[in-house]
């Protein structure tokens, strides 16, 4: 009983990536091409590798397809894998529910899609392995579904395929709750997870319990190696488990400290190291980058007073770094002047409305938010309810942070006008 496969999940084949027009300079092609190139990565090494099987724990797609192009692909890719005798299973995630794509095409006979309306299981004979799975029936599974999975099959090596936020993740919906627990009793050798975007084990053995992460970064939020996970399993019992990377463009975050940096090019140079190194780690891919700038230096207001120059300086230092292969998406600044605001002015009224804010509870203020904008909030596109940078703050630390944004630019008018008149 000795076999490989590779486990997969979330791949969002053509995930629309709105908003990019407002980043000049942004690498459209490529962004939106990587989803797919990333996926084509994944079958050559389920080829070069000659796996016995693959797994798909859901979210293949991003929602329903425009066009059929986004099938066609998909199709072509599995046909590559008949050819090399690789089956497929796959269940539906909650962005490709059955009630969500509406359109078909039919798939070479090596694909298995599990029912969405109860959980079934197929076995491989040949190798010693049952697979189980349900998929989603509607975008918003709110059920255990790990309760209708049947007990172990003895003398198998037994896999359970889910779509589950598990006990819940910070910006993920709940969907198809269940605890370690629920899945430990039912005497699993793995569970093969999808909808989390990180990687992360819930339990590295007896069973292993993984999310295996999406395989191509879509924003600044999903930083890091992306990719699936090749196991191995010698005599029925797991030999060895490794992340594969199959990103094609790979984003990162830098948090810069400008904290006594005092002259413009001295934290340029800094920023230049921070660039170079986060090169060699993407390993020869495309590179996309967010700067934080943090600390309180004498550079807050001339960084303040012409972002732009910031931007377009940084753009051109990485174009000069990784010869095209490097797009800074944002600078986010967050420094802060040496002056604080109780020296740039008493008593005012504007002062009393931060004092004010930081006196506020950001769960009320959050809730009287949602209640005011609810409608609002329910005409908005998706991609400006969720996201990155959703338009109306959904949890608390969002809102803190929008708060702090425009506390920041007060205190930042406050300080210069009492320059001015200083």
């Amino acid at each position: 009983m000795d076999f490989t496969f590779i486990h997969a999940a979330d791949i969002h084949l053509d995930s629309p990536l709105k908003g990019l027009s407002r980043y000049e300079g942004a690498p459209v092609g490529r962004l939106r091409s990587a989803t797919r190139e990333a996926f084509t990565n994944l079958v050559d090494l389920a080829i070069e590798r000659q796996v016995d099987f693959i797994i798909i724990a859901g979210d293949l797609y991003d929602g329903d397809w425009k066009d059929y192009n986004t099938g066609l692909y998909f199709a072509s890719e599995m046909a590559r894998l008949q050819k090399e005798q690789i089956p497929v299973f796959m269940i539906k995630g909650n962005h490709d529910a059955a009630s969500v794509i509406t359109k078909e095409i039919k798939l070479p006979d090596n694909v298995h899609m599990f029912d969405v309306k109860k959980c079934g299981s197929v076995k491989l004979d040949d190798i010693g392995v049952v697979i189980h799975g349900q998929g989603f029936s509607t975008r918003a599974v709110l059920d255990n579904l790990v309760k209708g999975y049947p007990n172990s099959v003895d003398g198998y090596y037994n896999i359970g395929i889910l779509h589950t936020s598990a006990g819940g993740r910070e910006g993920h919906e709940n969907y198809a709750p269940c605890s370690i627990e629920d899945m430990k009793g039912k005497g699993y050798d793995y569970w093969a997870l999808g909808h989390i975007h990180k990687r992360e084990y819930l339990s590295e053995k007896e069973p292993v319990i993984l999310f295996p992460g999406n395989i191509q970064s879509r924003h600044s939020k999903e930083t890091g190696p992306k990719g699936c996970t090749l196991v191995e399993v010698e005599g029925g019992t797991l030999k060895d488990m490794t992340h594969m990377p199959l990103d094609v463009l790979r984003w990162e975050v830098i948090d810069a400290d400008l904290t006594g940096v005092t002259q413009y090019e001295e934290w340029m140079a800094q920023i230049e190291q921070e660039i170079e190194k986060a090169y060699d780690l993407a390993d020869g891919r495309m590179l996309a980058l967010r700067f934080i700038l943090n600390g309180q230096t004498p550079l807050h207001f001339e960084l303040a007073s012409d972002r732009d120059r910031v931007l377009n300086d940084l753009r051109s230092m990485a174009f000069s770094i990784g010869n095209g292969d490097i797009w800074i998406e944002k600078v986010k600044l967050k420094t802060t002047a040496l002056n604080s605001l109780s020296e740039a002015s008493n008593s005012t009224p504007v002062t009393g409305i931060l004092e004010w804010l930081d006196d506020m509870s950001y769960e009320e203020m959050l809730q009287e938010i949602k209640e005011e904008f609810q409608s609002l909030h329910n005409a908005l596109p998706m991609d400006l309810k969720r996201g990155d940078e959703p338009v109306i703050p959904d949890t608390a630390d969002a809102l803190r942070e929008k708060i702090q944004a425009a506390k920041d630019i007060i205190n930042e008018g406050l300080l210069m006008d009492r320059g001015k008149h200083s």
